[in-house]
């Protein structure tokens, strides 16, 4: 019920009136049986924008910190996320993919939606990073489709760090859905969970337009953390060095007086 109210009454009007999202391909949507949304992830905003415009009612696999904050801010989020359905996935330790697939696949059993971010995290550049397989794992095992959707302008309006999205227009796109019944009776092998994993993100990007990294996103943001801290300890060398040429001119020229 709860769900409804924010959907139609609150926050979906809100959503529009802010954003004034452009909906393409929504008849891609099935509007009933179950079915996996693989989107790319870059706002926080994207948690409410993409479902606020679907007519049918999805649930998305939430990283179990948006239900853990501490204080009273984190109570009222937790108490958010799961009056709108949204389920909480501990993505640390060894069994943490095993358990969001149980997670989706419980969903995707009642013939619902199923909302997943194959990045597993938000981009923290704007670019679209490698995929993990565990959405290939869920519609291989489920045999559902997947439904490729692609957000376009929220990273500009709220990047990661931004408290509040400025106001503007976003685009919401929706491809046609991927059949992968031609692997059936391969959901546990790597080279099929793979091959699965990488056609959904090459339509993500068709659909987006992003830049492509072929490498996981957290990876990806301490390989760039990395070379930030090489770089600048090149140029507290570098200013090292000149502070010594400044140093010796002098001292060069009383000798050769």
């Amino acid at each position: 019920m709860f769900y409804y109210l924010l959907k139609y009454v609150v926050l979906g009007p809100l959503l529009r009136l802010c954003f004034r999202p452009r909906i393409e391909g929504l008849e891609h949507i099935p509007e009933e049986g179950a079915a996996i949304v693989a989107g790319n992830h870059l706002s926080f905003s994207d948690h409410f924008l993409m479902p606020a415009m679907l007519r049918r009612r999805i649930t998305f696999l939430a990283k179990s910190e948006y239900f853990t904050g501490p204080g009273i801010k984190g109570r009222l989020t937790a108490t958010f996320f799961r009056s709108i359905g949204q389920i909480p996935v501990d993505r640390s330790g060894k069994g943490a993919g095993q358990a969001a697939i149980k997670e989706g696949l419980g969903v995707l059993r009642k013939d619902e939606l199923l909302g997943i971010y194959p990045e597993g995290t938000r981009s923290h550049d704007g670019r679209l990073y490698k995929g993990r397989v565990g959405v290939a794992a869920m519609a291989l095992k489920a045999g559902v489709p997947v439904i490729p959707c692609a957000m376009v302008g929220t990273f500009e309006l709220q990047p990661p760090g931004r408290r509040f999205p400025r106001l503007g227009r976003v685009t919401i796109r929706f491809g046609k859905p991927l059949d992968f019944s031609r692997y059936e009776g391969m959901d546990e092998e790597r080279t099929a969970l793979r091959a699965v994993t990488d056609e959904i993100m090459t339509e993500i990007l068709r659909l987006s337009g992003q830049e492509y990294v072929d490498l996981y996103a957290p990876d990806a943001k301490a390989q760039q953390a990395k070379e930030r801290e090489l770089e600048k300890e090149r140029e507290k060398e570098r200013d090292r060095e000149k502070g010594l040429g400044r140093g010796t001119g002098p001292t060069r020229r009383r000798k050769a007086s």
